[in-house]
């Protein structure tokens, strides 16, 4: 049976911008990647002829200030150019994903290449300490430039500029949990419009999530024309066989900015672990095994005792001066141990530092319904020293000692109590498989802030998609969070 709706109209959903206007934005977004790219190559390339001209280890030529700066002026010109030609400046690449990035350091190794085959061909005495300094700097700095501005765009969006006009297309079901995701990241910029059902379904005004329904699948370019849409995203059932998908498609040939997503039904997989690989004209999905034993391997266990280590030492006078302030506050112990539940279900003592008043556990508190884990902003029961060392994570220091033990890893789901692991449904029991953290993605995603499906829900990515490029990705993200101290109660 179709879904009903007991609304008489659609209500449109929240807009900020027309889909003209927001296209207009987006056109002046490559302008500005592009300015972003010239200041960093242009700051590169006057520090590496100053290093060049100042650090000892180089030989002093009386030429290389005039032949770097004629060298110079052609490669910064001659970078944009390349990176104009690997497509780092089309709309349709900032603000997701990894293929910026390695646009960025394909096009520089590229351009490092063509500058020293030139140099060599037409004997231009160009400086060596010159030449690979300036990729030495340069290519982090496009990188560090490339991610403020992503950081710009994200921001952007969330405010509901630079989005896109999306229409899904699907079952109601399909449509809703697409919908779920694209609300729940508002950073990636797609503002949903409306939904587009099956003939199955049709009378239908609104899904259950308050999708309003603009129309049956079957007229595509109907509803993109009336709603100036811009992408068209086609979820579970949205049609019968591929040629209708391929019909759509024509329909939408000469259309000058609609592009056509298709979302397969698959969710919360990181791109590393997916593989298209066409075969006969089929672009098949190939998934890879869920990482969680990974997750636990020699060299994770490694990183974890030598960057512990490394941590521990310098922050081993903050720990102890934090001890004894909260030692001589209120008289209490300095170190709260807390049960915690630690890899295959083993429970080990977690150490912190005392942020609350003695015995606090035994306060009871009206707590959240939606939320296992409950923490409150304006907790009574937080000590002034308390209310310091939470803001900015500092309770959390003695957990090195956790991780130095095998009990905990530095990046890793965030430890339970027993008593939240009994009221675990069997998929949250997967959080067990690896070795809890002292960061994770809960912490970089807004830590207290976040609803308890959401916790679930990056925790579980996390197990599943496990790499060591996403735990040093954490790490340093965890500074940013801790800074801003975002959900941090």
């Amino acid at each position: 049976m179709p879904e009903e709706s007991e609304a008489q109209s659609p209500a449109p959903l929240p807009a900020h911008e027309t889909g003209s206007a927001s296209r207009i934005s987006r056109q002046g977004l490559p302008w500005f990647i592009a300015a972003v790219d010239l200041a960093m190559v242009l700051v590169a390339t006057v520090l590496a002829v100053r290093f060049r001209v100042s650090l000892s280890i180089f030989t002093t030529a009386g030429d290389v200030l005039e032949n770097t700066t004629v060298a110079g002026a052609f490669l910064v010109i001659a970078w944009i150019l390349v990176l104009v030609l690997f497509g780092a400046y089309d709309r349709d690449l900032f603000g997701a994903g990894t293929e910026e990035f390695r646009l960025i350091v394909n096009g520089s190794f590229v351009t490092a290449a063509l500058v020293g085959v030139s140099a060599f061909l037409m004997k231009f005495p160009l400086s060596r300490g010159f030449f690979v300094l300036l990729f030495l700097i340069g290519v982090p700095l496009l990188l560090i430039g490339r991610l403020l501005a992503r950081r710009v765009v994200q921001r952007l969006r969330v405010r509901g500029i630079l989005n896109q006009r999306v229409i899904l297309i699907g079952t109601p079901g399909y449509v809703s949990e697409i919908y779920a995701v694209l609300r729940r990241e508002p950073w990636l910029g797609y503002q949903v419009i409306g939904c587009l059902v099956p003939p199955d379904y049709a009378g239908l005004v609104e899904t259950s999530t308050g999708i309003p329904v603009l129309g049956l699948a079957d007229k595509v370019r109907d509803a993109v024309d009336e709603h100036d849409a811009e992408i068209v995203f086609f979820a579970g059932g949205a049609v019968g066989s591929s040629t209708e998908l391929r019909h759509a498609a024509w329909e939408l040939e000469d259309h000058p900015y609609v592009q056509i997503i298709v979302a397969p039904n698959v969710t919360d997989v990181s791109s590393e672990r997916v593989r298209i690989r066409p075969v006969a004209g089929l672009p098949l999905m190939h998934l890879g095994r869920p990482r969680s034993q990974a997750a636990t391997n020699s060299a994770k266990r490694m990183f974890d005792l030598v960057a512990a280590t490394l941590i521990l030492v310098p922050a081993g006078p903050v720990l102890l001066a934090l001890m004894w302030w909260v030692r001589t506050h209120d008289g209490g112990p300095a170190i709260f141990r807390q049960q915690r539940v630690g890899r295959e279900g083993k429970v080990f003592s977690c150490l912190k530092l005392r942020s609350m008043v003695v015995d606090a556990d035994k306060v009871e508190l009206v707590m959240r319904e939606d939320h296992v884990l409950f923490k409150d902003a304006a907790d009574p029961r937080i000590t002034r020293p308390g209310r310091f060392i939470r803001r900015f994570s500092l309770d959390e220091l003695p957990q090195l000692w956790n991780v130095l033990r095998g009990e905990m890893s530095l990046v890793g789901p965030r430890p339970p109590l027993p008593s939240e692991v009994e009221r675990y449904e069997d998929d949250m029991l997967r959080r067990l498989n690896v070795l809890p953290g002292m960061t994770g993605l809960w912490q970089v995603s807004g830590r207290s802030d976040l609803s308890w499906e959401d916790t679930v829900r990056l925790d579980l990515y996390y197990v599943d998609n496990w790499s060591m490029v996403q735990d040093l990705s954490i790490l340093a993200r965890t500074l940013t969070a801790v800074l801003g101290s975002r959900g941090a109660y």
